[in-house]
């Protein structure tokens, strides 16, 4: 397995941390349909000894999951995959989340420390929002529907999973989160292991798999090594992150304060044969950090290099 993260800024400071403490790829939000944009990124990052390895967030699908695309984002899709086949980069991440992303209640949650962490509590819904953004008021309004949706994901999957077959790209599907069936008005299908059972059995096919973040999968309430065994097979990618409470409460944590047996976790990684990228994912932000993104400081990704490494070696299969 290789030791991922993104890097918010793309900074040549970051960079440099990042190459320091042992990280191998770099996961990369969508730039936009200017893909030479893509090649700059690769090569900026080949520079500094790591690779390019997963096109996450920001993707132009949000119409195709509604059912509402007129044609243009599924071939922006598919010119994507096909570009990210040519430059040599093996997976994109997605997710199913029809009308929002991510959401949170709270962006500065006391942690360890006097540290501070995302948290969601869907009795403050009316305060939702999208960390890294400006802040919105949750308009409960019918949106997608279940069924729907289902459909829609099927057709997306036809579209675009023979293009990635042919270009030996992944497609990693993240879990919602929260790891609710419905929120702020919208059905949401990505919320149980029932669900990314389904997915994997509704298009077989190598590049249809699993991006296994730990923190929403914990919110489900399922044992997290037991899972990992479960879906082995699927996952491609991995978000080791944690928390403490339920998809209707929940707070993030320190890796190593949550309620997941992390090491455990990783046992059931090598007992599964997983050798995808795992990146910390959401991180706290630490003494002076106020000003940066919720979730995605640097200061607590260097802990969390250093945690997940030690883990991973301390793992490791020797013979």
């Amino acid at each position: 397995m290789q030791l991922a993260s993104v890097l918010t800024p793309l900074s040549d400071y970051n960079l440099t941390l990042a190459a320091q403490t042992g990280v191998e790829e770099i996961v990369c939000r969508y730039p936009g349909d200017d893909l030479t944009l893509l090649d700059e990124m690769q090569r900026r990052i080949e520079s500094y000894g790591m690779r390019l390895g997963v096109i996450e967030g920001y993707l132009p699908i949000e119409r195709l999951k509604l059912g509402k695309d007129d044609g243009t984002d599924i071939e922006l899709m598919k010119t994507l995959i096909r570009h990210c086949g040519e430059i040599g980069v093996p997976m994109i991440c997605y997710n199913f989340m029809a009308g929002t992303d991510w959401i949170r209640t709270s962006v500065d949650a006391p942690e360890r420390g006097g540290s501070k962490v995302t948290a969601f509590d869907i009795a403050q819904i009316d305060v939702a929002r999208i960390p890294g953004r400006p802040p919105f008021r949750a308009e409960l309004e019918p949106g997608s529907k279940r069924d729907e949706l289902w459909v829609n994901l099927e057709s997306f999957l036809h579209e675009l999973l023979p293009v990635a077959e042919d270009a030996g790209v992944v497609l990693a599907m993240h879990p919602d989160d929260p790891p609710l069936p419905q929120l702020l008005g919208n059905d949401r299908i990505m919320h149980c292991v029932e669900g990314f059972e389904r997915l994997v059995n509704l298009a077989p096919s190598p590049s249809n798999k699993i991006a296994f973040c730990q923190g929403s999968f914990a919110e489900m309430g399922v044992d997290i090594p037991a899972v990992i065994r479960a879906l082995g097979p699927h996952i491609a990618y991995v978000h080791f992150r944690d928390v403490r409470g339920t998809a209707e409460c929940f707070t993030e944590t320190w890796q190593d304060t949550g309620m997941t047996d992390m090491a455990e976790a990783m046992r059931a990684y090598r007992d599964v044969g997983f050798d995808g990228p795992m990146r910390p994912d959401h991180v706290p932000q630490m003494i002076g950090e106020d000003d940066g993104e919720p979730g995605y400081t640097m200061l607590g990704r260097l802990f969390a290099y250093g945690y997940i490494r030690g883990l991973m070696h301390a793992t490791e299969h020797r013979h």
